[in-house]
């Protein structure tokens, strides 16, 4: 059995449940990825939802980057070992209030999709994904996210909208 647990800070807007969008996407992300038989278990993933102070932390300390960041993923298990039911924590997922909010403004979608296709993303980087490899390893962990969001009938984050004056 998959386990999603998460942690919620109050400037996540509170008429969302931040916790179901997590366990959703986690899901989701496993499902349609290289790794789909971890979503029958064990495994564990925990999200948390956070502040833009917290993440830049956290993205200094483990990055060597001082400024926040709208995602990062901390893999538990090596990817050759996934599934082990000797090591059923795949890892963390952080995100960030204002700089998901932002980014979601920014492209003119809801704050809960955008945060959606990051928990997404960031489930595939527990799993080994890496866009930063190659642009064959870029494509691929797109196609997973382009598979894991219309799963959840959230549209593609990737297409590119024409606009015609």
């Amino acid at each position: 059995m998959m386990l999603v647990e998460a942690d919620v800070s109050g400037e996540w807007d509170s008429r969302t449940d931040w916790s179901a969008l997590a366990e959703r996407c986690v899901r989701a992300g496993v499902a349609h990825s290289r790794h789909a038989d971890l979503a029958a278990g064990p495994a564990e993933v925990s999200v948390k939802f956070t502040s833009d102070e917290e993440i830049r932390a956290l993205n200094g300390a483990w990055r060597g980057k001082d400024k926040a960041t709208n995602v990062l993923s901390f893999p538990m298990v090596e990817e050759a070992r996934l599934g082990s039911p000797e090591e059923p924590l795949l890892g963390d997922i952080v995100l960030a209030h204002g700089v998901c909010a932002r980014e979601a403004a920014d492209k003119g979608v809801a704050i809960e999709d955008h945060a959606a296709h990051l928990v997404v993303h960031g489930t595939l980087h527990l799993l080994g994904y890496d866009h930063e490899t190659s642009e064959a390893d870029a494509e691929e962990m797109e196609q997973a996210e382009r598979r894991a969001l219309a799963a959840i009938g959230i549209a593609d984050p990737y297409q590119v909208t024409e606009v015609h004056i």
